[in-house]
């Protein structure tokens, strides 16, 4: 399941990551979104790019490439 199928409000735990090189990948670590860590989407802009989620107590903003490569699981 990718960012784009959740509902806003719903809570997901990050479980890997999608056609990213390394480059990109450790990008996305930098910016706290390691396996197992969970967010909150928080709203998505009307075209679906940017999408706000808060992570570990800040909110961040991911452009559509960016939350495409997640893959998530909701957490119920």
């Amino acid at each position: 399941m990718n960012i784009k199928d959740m509902q806003v409000g719903q809570t997901a735990r990050v479980t890997g990551y999608v056609g990213v090189d390394r480059s990109y990948r450790h990008k996305l670590l930098r910016m706290g979104l390691i396996k197992r860590a969970e967010f909150k989407l928080l709203r998505r802009a009307p075209m679906g790019d940017p999408v706000e989620i808060e992570l570990r107590g800040f909110n961040l903003t991911l452009r559509k490439a960016e939350a495409d490569v997640l893959e998530v699981e909701i957490v119920e």
